[in-house]
């Protein structure tokens, strides 16, 4: 490479364990070479590691996958150290050290805990350490999980401003079927657009294993997050890491998926990609025509609907009449007082609402506008 990568790799639960749970030690000490290795050139590495269920499992001779979400999480916390504990191994003998970093979902969620994550992550980048991420199952409660760390890789890729996200998975590459089971089914070599998938007639399964939570979906997923953010993502094999290096060096392996060329600043990526809606506003033709290419901020004459219940700097879906999205947003007013003040101008908010109020019920400068839109 020309110049240092910040470099994000996910490693899943299937490349990580055998078909009983068992952690594949011969894979885990190859990944740990590799990373290593591109460490030393001069690239700056973070390591997103599933399997802390899996490894609990065959801790515990559990013969499935925890079902229960408290099951999940004590199960979890019995697998993160003996994890933990091998990768350290691993990566001492090397000399490398790294960092355990659990994120659950409300540490990107709010603000200050977004930024301090990001410090975080630049703080240990700058002292070489690579840091091995992993969603925090044991107190992650159902409403604010990521639920799989696909997704998990695409949001620290996000974070950190990465230029690379890998994806190491059961499978060489995408394909336009299942391989294991359609012998016919085409590689994918390069996705320019996410879009495009629709286009070659892709059909994307749901989870692989019994022992993960991911499946080619979520990564197409991860993938989308990763391109708006400028991030260019790879999908191969996880029991070959060693590819990683020859990708990073330009050879043709796995399925890349190109970045968007134009990507938001850092607090719109985190507007567009780490809060969750709390309702829906639906606009009328003209005033999305004014958020879509006029760059106007969202005035409540404008809003035709108000779907949800949600508080004055809450997350929102921003939606055309057909209820299709076409940006998100950070509103300044309450559920409550957008049904009152919708279709109504600006200047007849304070009669309407008994106190003045802000003109906007969206500032230009906390909303989003959709990739598809």
């Amino acid at each position: 490479m020309a110049h240092p990568q910040t470099v994000v790799v996910k490693i899943g639960t299937s490349s990580l364990t055998k078909p009983n749970g068992h952690l594949a030690i011969a894979v885990i000490a190859s990944l740990v070479e590799t990373l290593c290795a591109l460490q030393a050139s001069g690239h700056q590495i973070i390591l997103v590691s599933s399997g802390a269920v899996g490894v609990g499992c065959a801790r515990l001779n559990l013969s499935e996958r925890p079902k229960t979400i408290s099951m999940k999480q004590a199960v979890a916390a019995v697998g993160q150290g003996r994890l933990m504990r091998v990768y350290d191994d691993f990566f001492t003998t090397l000399g490398q050290p790294i960092a355990q970093v659990l994120l659950t979902r409300s540490d990107l969620v709010q603000r200050s805990r977004y930024v301090n994550s990001y410090r975080t992550f630049c703080q240990l980048l700058q002292l070489g350490v690579i840091p091995i991420v992993n969603e925090n199952d044991t107190v992650a409660i159902e409403e604010l999980k990521f639920g799989d760390n696909d997704t998990l890789s695409a949001q620290v890729a996000s974070l950190v401003g990465a230029d690379w996200l890998f994806l190491l998975t059961d499978v060489d590459r995408l394909y336009s079927a299942d391989p294991r089971y359609h012998p016919e089914a085409q590689p994918i070599h390069i996705v320019e657009r996410i879009e495009q998938l629709e286009d070659l007639q892709v059909s994307i399964g749901d989870r692989g294993s019994q022992w993960g939570t991911g499946g080619m979906l979520t990564k197409i997923e991860a993938a989308r997050i990763a391109a708006n953010a400028g991030v260019r993502t790879v999908i191969t094999d996880g029991q070959h890491p060693e590819n990683l290096s020859k990708i990073l060096n330009g050879e043709s392996l796995g399925t890349q998926f190109s970045p968007k060329s134009t990507v938001a600043n850092a607090r719109k990526r985190w507007i567009a990609q780490s809060l969750i809606p709390a309702g829906k506003l639906y606009l009328d033709d003209g005033a999305v025509k004014a958020i879509q290419t006029g760059g106007k901020s969202l005035l409540p004459a404008g809003i035709t609907e108000v779907e949800g219940e949600f508080e004055p700097r809450s997350a929102v879906q921003i939606c055309d009449a057909q209820g299709q999205e076409i940006a998100r947003g950070i509103v300044n007013y309450s559920h409550t007082e957008l049904t009152k003040i919708l279709g109504h101008q600006s200047e007849d908010i304070a009669k309407i609402l008994g106190y003045v109020g802000v003109d906007t019920a969206v500032h230009r400068d906390n909303m989003v506008i959709s990739a598809s839109s």
